[in-house]
């Protein structure tokens, strides 16, 4: 089966029509239809149903979308592993990141292994959906919450981490050592919306103890977030050390949360059947290490790159 005819399906099942397939791929409609008709007559099936203008996968189709995206994946993989052995430490990797983890956590690190790999382009994306992107074969390496068990993918702990509450140095609450759980209730909130991990994860510790939160205002981004609670306008739920070093330059304040507090347990998660290139495992050994050696704290992120690398020597690669 050639792959080209393969790339070529792929094409039409992402946009489920011939011309823009076509414009995609750079050829002409005629051409992607005739090639099809070849795949099609090397299967000896139909691989769309034609209703008039809009066309949908068959069975066959189906089952060819799935195990063709692992076709090209492989051919890929065998690429870029030969490619890795004629140029040495060359290419990209695409890591996919929570948002907030991105944001206030891991630039020192991006920082260090440009100057360690700078041949390596490093894209790093911002999402909810780590697990998903990684098995899409959307990114190489995630960072995200812990999931149930999937043959497909390796999950290495990264660590856990209690959740606290974020005030503003002038709220009443700021003097506060601790604040139970319950009392979150009666406290006026800004939150990630219904459905982020991490707006869920905390809902979810809240419904043990029969009760739900209630936000005044909510938001996806992190960063608007800590703009509201330093306004006054609520308090907020976030993990330990994601915001340590902001809560000590912006006046903002951590109370730990004490009666089963919310607890998120982060992971580095791979695909178990891709080729991982020398430069990935790199980055995901230095990953790991800047996790589990507990988070560090804002001094350590303001740390000069030999303090990072004296971290990073100790964590074997995958």
């Amino acid at each position: 089966m050639d792959t080209r005819h393969i790339h070529y399906f792929m094409a039409v099942c992402e946009h489920l029509h011939f011309t823009k397939a076509a414009d995609r791929l750079g050829i002409s409609q005629p051409t992607l239809s005739q090639q099809i008709r070849v795949l099609e007559g090397e299967l000896g099936m139909p691989l769309f149903d034609r209703i008039g203008k809009k066309i949908v996968l068959t069975e066959a189709g189906e089952l060819l979308r799935l195990h063709g995206g692992k076709m090209i994946q492989a051919e890929q993989d065998a690429k870029n592993a030969i490619l890795e052995l004629l140029a040495g430490e060359r290419g990209n990797i695409r890591l996919g990141v929570l948002p907030s983890d991105l944001d206030f956590q891991l630039v020192p690190l991006f920082i260090y292994f440009h100057e360690k790999y700078p041949s390596i382009q490093l894209q790093a994306f911002s999402t909810i959906r780590v697990q998903e992107e990684v098995l899409s074969n959307n990114v190489d390496i995630g960072i995200g919450l812990k999931s149930a068990p999937d043959p497909r993918l390796i999950q290495m702990p990264l660590g856990s981490e209690p959740y606290h509450l974020l005030v503003c140095s002038t709220n009443p609450l700021a003097d506060r050592k601790q604040i139970e759980l319950q009392e979150l209730q009666h406290i006026p909130l800004v939150m990630y919306p219904l459905g982020y991990l991490g707006r869920d994860l905390v809902e979810e510790a809240c419904r043990e103890l029969g009760f739900s939160l209630s936000t005044v205002m909510e938001t996806s981004s992190a960063t608007s977030l800590l703009q509201l609670v330093r306004a006054g306008i609520g308090a907020t739920v976030q993990p330990e050390h994601l915001l340590r070093g902001v809560t000590v330059q912006s006046g903002l304040v951590s109370i730990p949360i004490i009666n089963r507090p919310p607890f998120r347990h982060l992971v580095l998660v791979y695909r178990s059947d891709r080729f991982i290139s020398h430069a990935q495992k790199q980055l995901a050994a230095w990953l790991t290490s800047f996790f589990q050696n507990d988070h560090q704290s804002s001094s350590d992120n303001n740390a000069d790159s030999a303090g990072l690398e004296n971290k990073t020597r100790k964590t074997d690669t995958i």
